[in-house]
């Protein structure tokens, strides 16, 4: 008795539907929790057939089910398990898994069905495949986008590559074009600047002033143009990657000497450019033309950006660590605001007014430094001074 009264306890509490049916198919004990999963009270299918809590097609076919394994004891369902579908009093269906047994109870035979509510495992999975397909179609969208993406990155990557190109080839063109016109207008300016200082030459017992003074204005502007076909050809050159840095020892105060005397020639009326040399050693390890070429290119700037009558400060040191060329001169300096641009290809302050040049000559000072590990600094105030710097490391 106490075992029975356990067992009753057990079928009430248990979460999952348990169902009794005759052979016939009619109900004959549900459980609490049966009740609950179809919306019955007991009265409401108790000896009623069990196939009024299924839908069609199962519902028809239910009888002919239990007849055929009557009949042939082939086993469809006893002893196995499978997923159904259940219809509630309300007229709704659900998923339940159903395992059905065979009970042999004294002179007659029950089956016991077992009914565990899928719902909510159905629903989280009809959520996860609705998730799995909102993803795929996200990454079929990202795919499209990315696809999409990498063509239109090809085809930049060969505009570019094209464009690369013919940037190069103009760059070639360019090329040729300055070295070509450099070397052809050579010729005719040195012809120009010979036959002006013959001509001076023939001019001078006249001591004719008007024709000194428009030969002193044609040998200036060839030696401008001469100055800026210079600077096309170097920076040519340096854009091609055909110039090098060729370190060999020399005396730096004897280089220093002749670039002095060389500037000298062409600066303005009473204008002096005074060289010092400070430290005891004279012996450097640097490229000497470019070294020149930065020389030359910073005391030309000082000679035309400075007023006559004044004084250029060229000066040299070498000490234990650096090597230093400086020059200096009291012209119209550089505008605080424009400095930044100041290394800059073809820039040239305002101030500059109608004073020749291409902007070009501090572009090529500070690369031909750094060819050499060099740098170029400098310190500038408007209308009183200007310094460069060139420092290298011995």
């Amino acid at each position: 008795m106490e075992n029975a009264r356990l067992l009753k306890s057990i079928i009430e509490t248990a979460i999952d539907g348990i169902i009794t049916i005759d052979r016939n198919g009619l109900m004959e004990t549900l459980n609490p929790a049966a009740l609950r999963l179809f919306g019955y009270e007991i009265e409401e299918v108790v000896g009623r057939n069990i196939k009024m809590l299924m839908p069609e097609p199962d519902q028809s076919a239910h009888d002919g089910y239990l007849r055929q394994y009557e009949r042939t004891g082939h086993k469809k369902i006893i002893g196995k398990g499978r997923e159904v579908l259940g219809l509630r009093k309300d007229g709704s269906t659900f998923p339940f898994r159903l395992a059905v047994s065979e009970v042999q109870y004294e002179d007659r035979k029950i089956y016991t069905g077992f009914i565990h509510d899928l719902s909510k495992e159905k629903e989280a999975e009809e959520q996860l495949r609705q998730y799995a397909a909102q993803l795929e179609e996200l990454v079929q969208e990202r795919t499209l986008s990315l696809r999409k993406t990498v063509e239109a990155l090809k085809t930049a990557k060969e505009d570019v590559v094209l464009s690369l190109e013919k940037e190069k080839e103009l760059n070639q063109m360019k090329g040729r074009f300055v070295s070509m016109a450099s070397h052809e207008f050579r010729t005719p300016l040195s012809s120009i600047q010979l036959s002006a200082s013959l001509i001076q030459k023939y001019a001078e017992p006249f001591d004719n002033k008007p024709i000194h003074k428009h030969v002193s204005k044609i040998k200036n502007a060839v030696g401008n143009l001469t100055t800026i076909l210079n600077d096309f050809l170097s920076l040519e050159k340096l854009e091609a990657g055909r110039v090098e840095a060729n370190p060999v020892l020399f005396d730096l105060v004897k280089l220093a000497e002749e670039v002095t005397e060389e500037m000298q020639m062409i600066a303005k009326e009473n204008q002096n450019i005074i060289y010092q040399h400070t430290g005891l050693e004279s012996q450097v390890v640097l490229d000497p033309n470019l070294l020149k070429n930065c020389m030359i290119n910073l005391i030309s700037n000082a000679i035309k950006y400075s007023g006559e009558h004044t004084f250029i400060e060229f000066n040299t040191e070498i000490d234990h660590t650096t090597c230093k060329v400086t020059v200096k001169d009291n012209g119209i300096g550089i505008p605080e605001s424009e400095q930044m641009h100041l290394f800059e290809p073809f820039f040239r302050a305002n101030n500059t007014g109608t004073i020749p040049g291409t902007g070009l000559g501090l572009n090529i000072v500070q690369r031909y430094a750094s060819l050499m590990k060099g740098k170029l600094d400098f310190q500038s105030t408007i209308n009183k001074e200007t310094t460069f710097t060139l420092t290298f490391a011995k």
